[in-house]
């Protein structure tokens, strides 16, 4: 491959997504389901790390101190919606060869993939700025460091992230499971500390048509849903499946999807857990103890002990948090790459693109910080995660046009129900986003 010495931004002529780590971790060819299931487990949880973000931190919080167990609902069937989708970028990389970005550039004229390209940036930019303020209020919350310098110790995360790359993706994969296992072994016991009312919890899941008529409870529920969700995993995880050494033929395909698609769903019930777990604990703290209007991730963490009664639970909140705003800048980073490669057909160097897509972040969260206060750090959050969702349905089009294409999938076209499935879910949230802008702008 051909570089300019000295210069960052270079022609990329490599056909396969994310090149320094394609087809580098070995799939044991007869092997017993075990030891197959292994092989294929990580780049599941690498897109989960997104399904329990920061974000989701903010909207959750904020729906359960408001409105109960309401929008359990909303979290359940996101997640219904991320594992499907989620099972389409399985196929579409394993089947094509192509991540969504590419399949997007070998499709669109090149007026809709730039358009496209900018959409995808700003959701990305959009993430980070989730887990940049993240990240801070962790700092803050643990070390009493000013919110403003926890944005810019953020930046320290750049050099983790190019050493990890280094060392192989199954180390950035086991730091994910790590850092998630943390944040579900922490929220264990702050539901054990809750004591939440199961038969409300139970409720909560079935859905109601309060959601949609209730202007405040649709905007909360659809941060809910772009913070689920999220455009750029669909980019990320068509690319990291391919990260996998299988075979070529359709046996060999088909049981990777297979296997994929079981890492993909069992990590993303992992993140339903935690995302129902920040609700349900917001919920059954704050929404019946007079403090429903708890929507700061600050208040949060200052009421919990004192209303729990139990002095561990506001350190235990802030580790979680912590470990939920590093575990995704490392998602984030690979997704940058994979967009801009797949799109454009050029590579950023990863330091360079690293440092561009933090300061992005950190610029407008310090100018916010700094003009309006800390207390408005929790309202970015949710606004970036509403922002999330807007651009969500230029992601899944693409997705369900290519996974329902037989030239381009051959055998392992979708099915008459898939297609219905995805576009009713599609339809429904380009919908649902028309509503929440028309109710803005009213």
């Amino acid at each position: 491959m051909p570089e300019s010495s000295g210069l960052a931004w270079k022609k990329e002529i490599s056909e396969v997504s994310l090149p320094e780590v394609y087809r580098t971790i070995k799939v044991p060819a007869g092997a017993s389901v075990w030891r197959k299931m292994i092989a294929f487990m990580g780049p599941g949880f690498l897109v989960a790390v997104g399904y329990m973000d920061p974000g989701n931190w903010a909207t959750d919080m904020a729906g359960g101190a408001k409105f109960g167990y309401t929008l359990l609902s909303v979290i359940l069937l996101s997640n219904f919606i991320a594992m499907f989708l989620q099972h389409l970028c399985v196929k579409l990389g394993i089947v094509t060869g192509r991540d969504l970005a590419q399949a997007c550039r070998d499709h669109y004229p090149k007026s809709t993939v730039w358009f496209l390209w900018i959409l995808c940036e700003l959701a990305i930019a959009a993430c980070d700025l989730a887990e940049v303020i993240g990240s801070a209020i962790g700092l803050q919350l643990l070390f009493g460091i000013p919110l403003v310098w926890g944005c810019i110790i953020t930046c320290a995360d750049v050099l983790t992230i190019l050493y990890l790359q280094n060392k192989g993706f199954r180390w950035i994969e086991a730091i994910v499971v790590t850092l998630i296992v943390t944040i579900g072994c922490c929220f264990v016991a702050e539901l054990y500390f809750a004591k939440p009312d199961m038969y409300g919890v139970l409720s909560g899941f079935i859905p109601t048509t309060d959601i949609i008529k209730n202007h405040e409870m649709l905007y909360i529920s659809i941060g809910i849903l772009g913070a689920t969700v999220m455009p750029h995993n669909l980019y990320l995880h068509s690319s990291i499946v391919q990260t996998r050494n299988f075979g070529s033929g359709s046996e060999d395909k088909r049981e990777a999807i297979k296997y994929a698609t079981f890492d993909s769903s069992f990590a993303l019930t992992a993140a339903l857990f935690i995302n129902a777990g920040i609700l349900i604990l917001s919920a059954a703290t704050f929404h019946w103890s007079g403090h429903q209007n708890v929507a700061e991730i600050q208040d949060a963490y200052r009421l919990l002990s004192p209303v729990l009664g139990v002095s561990i639970a506001s350190t235990l909140f802030a580790v979680a948090l912590l470990a939920s705003g590093q575990n995704s800048t490392l998602t984030g980073t690979l997704a940058g790459q994979i967009v801009m490669e797949g799109f454009l057909n050029f590579r950023l160097a990863p330091w360079l693109r690293r440092i561009i897509t933090r300061g992005l972040a950190i610029i407008p969260a310090i100018v916010v910080i700094a003009l309006y206060g800390e207390s408005k750090a929790t309202d970015l959050l949710i606004a970036s995660q509403v922002v999330l969702s807007l651009q969500l349905g230029f992601a899944i089009w693409p997705l369900m046009r290519f996974t329902s294409d037989r030239h381009k999938m051959g055998e392992f076209v979708n099915s008459p129900w898939v297609c219905g499935v995805g576009w009713l879910a599609t339809f429904g949230i380009i919908i649902l986003n028309l509503k929440l802008l028309f109710d803005i702008l009213m």
